[in-house]
């Protein structure tokens, strides 16, 4: 019960009026948090059978593309993408 509920809490926040709308975000943060950040959302888009699973049932395929591309974006700026290409090969 409680994955249904939450479903339809994060189905009426999506469906909320301005969540469409982009916006500006401005940040400093340090290549070990953006390495951390690339890690944790590829990991969440990976693993099957977790509530993230369950909620990005509900999010259209593009928004979950965007998610992706933000993630590459923020390893590009930090000139962190070739080692994240290679600490994926790492990967036991």
């Amino acid at each position: 019960m409680g994955k249904d509920v939450l479903g339809t809490v994060y189905e009426t926040l999506l469906c909320s009026p301005g969540m469409n709308e982009a916006v500006k975000i401005d940040l400093k943060i340090s290549r070990k948090t953006v390495l951390l950040l690339n890690s944790v959302i590829e990991g969440s888009l990976a693993k099957e059978g977790t509530t993230t699973q369950d909620l990005l049932k509900l999010v259209p395929q593009e928004e979950i593309e965007e998610l992706k591309n933000f993630s590459d974006e923020c390893l590009r700026k930090a000139g962190l993408k070739d080692l994240s290409e290679k600490m994926k090969t790492l990967n036991f």
